[in-house]
């Protein structure tokens, strides 16, 4: 068994300022991949396990949690009782006493059972992957559909573990009279309990579901078309989203930096207007209950025109971090294999840690990607090669709407006004009186231009 000490080190500690909530030991239980074995080599053999590690020290930091080892576990296969082998959770439970450490990330997904054996044996608080990841996401979430998504995500997960909770779940309470029988135990009013607070929240988020397909609709009857950044977390897509609308949202190199759904208009080099859609990270074994929570606030990247699938190139797992993302919009109903792929754009971010001869190395591979999925390398931070994605969005954009010349009165002001607001209006120069206009737009709105307006469609 592998491990790393952070204790003493000051550049791994928390931040100056931040408040630590725990001494935490850090196990990557990860299988070995073993010929035959389908569990472990459909994961195992794309990542690196040194990575995976990192990955889980980041995310325990990400809450403040003071990581003072992270071990790796390699495991031949997974135990019923304890996920772990028994000789592992002895060497476990010495180290927890020898740092005297409070709380176990396992970068694995625990059965109720499990997570309740392994707090038995090692006598500290066991949280593993999903339960982590919602502890992030419930400190992030800042919206109310955000914070009604997390908290739903959350009961979900603690109603299927009230079998491992606390002692008091095991009584009963009496009922009322002499003829009021035993009543109901405990575990079944928390379940009860919890079972109608979901009720609530999914109500909630109905009415919150409407109101942003309100403003969705609002957005449809102007000529903005809607681009979308998703990726893994972490790399760059709040960074590049602030160098590509000058706006400020919040951008640091930590998971799940950002959760919340920000829209920004985005101006085009010609011009053009579109909005731009920052979203959530995704991540490797993103909890299911996540993904179907966050499915309205993920609608954003299922209605978009174009996704921008930023990837750390930098990034020693990039190819499984794509696949990783690849998975998760499958979930969302994007397949990637009929031919959803052709509105993908494929950004590869943080070239600038590059040096020149590993640039034109990258160079030459995403020039030999077929034409229909082109890769465009990008330095948010420098701002490096981010006018030629600008172009190519608008091209791809503009790819799908039709030109149309027209001559108007200059004196139609009601006129004019509806082309500026309901089309892309390419040229127009004044002659003699009336205006002479070249205008770009959507399919559905083609019809009542030229009807209106005795457009033509333009000859090249």
């Amino acid at each position: 068994m592998e491990f790393r000490s952070f204790e003493g080190n000051a550049a791994d500690r928390p931040a100056a300022g931040s408040e630590s909530t725990g001494r935490v030991l850090v196990v990557g239980p990860y299988l070995r991949e073993r010929r035959g074995d389908a569990e472990a080599s459909a994961y195992a053999h794309v990542r690196d396990t040194e990575a995976r590690l990192e990955e889980a020290v980041g995310l325990a930091r990400a809450i403040d949690l003071e990581v003072i080892e992270a071990v790796a576990a390699p495991l031949s296969q997974i135990r019923p009782a304890t996920y772990l082998g028994k000789g592992k959770v002895e060497e476990i439970a010495g180290l927890i006493a020898a740092n005297e450490i409070g709380i176990v990330v396992m970068d694995c997904a625990l059965s109720p059972i499990q997570q309740r054996n392994l707090e038995k044996e090692l006598k500290a608080k066991v949280l593993d992957r999903t339960g982590l990841i919602l502890e992030i996401f419930g400190r992030r979430a800042k919206t109310k559909e955000g914070t009604l998504q997390v908290e739903l995500a959350h009961l979900n997960y603690q109603r299927s573990r009230l079998v491992r909770s606390w002692t008091h779940l095991e009584r009963q309470r009496g009922g009322f009279g002499f003829m009021g029988g035993p009543g109901e135990t405990q575990i079944e009013a928390d379940r009860r309990m919890i079972g109608d607070r979901i009720g609530r929240l999914e109500a909630d988020l109905k009415k919150v579901q409407a109101t942003r397909r309100l403003h969705r609709a609002g957005r449809q009857r102007v000529p903005y078309r809607v681009v979308a950044l998703v990726g893994y977390t972490n790399a760059g897509k709040s960074t590049l989203f602030n160098r590509l609308t000058r706006a400020d949202v919040q951008a640091e190199d930590m998971l799940f930096a950002t959760l919340d759904p920000t829209l920004r208009a985005l101006t085009l080099p010609h011009g053009g207007k579109a909005m731009l859609s920052d979203t959530v990270g995704f991540i490797s074994n993103l909890p299911t209950q996540l993904v179907a929570a966050f499915r309205a606030t993920l609608e954003e990247v299922l209605e978009a025109d174009i996704i921008l699938h930023v990837r750390d190139i930098s990034h020693e797992d990039a190819e499984a971090q794509q696949s990783d993302v690849d998975n998760v919009l499958r979930q969302l109903g994007i397949d990637m294999d009929a031919g959803a792929g052709a509105r993908i754009l494929e950004v590869w971010n943080k070239i600038d840690r590059f040096s020149e001869e590993e640039r034109e190395n990258l160079a030459n591979i995403a020039a030999r990607r077929p034409t229909e999925s082109p890769v465009f390398m990008v330095s948010a931070v420098t701002g490096e090669g981010v006018n030629e994605l600008l172009t190519a969005i608008e091209d791809r954009l503009a790819a799908t709407r039709i030109t149309l010349d027209l001559t108007i009165d200059a004196a139609d002001g009601a006129g004019i006004s509806w082309l500026h607001r309901n089309a892309e209006v390419l040229v127009k120069e004044l002659h003699e009186g009336h205006f002479d206009m070249t205008v770009r737009v959507d399919e559905t709105k083609r019809d009542v231009v030229i009807n209106r307006f005795n457009a033509v469609l333009r000859a090249d």
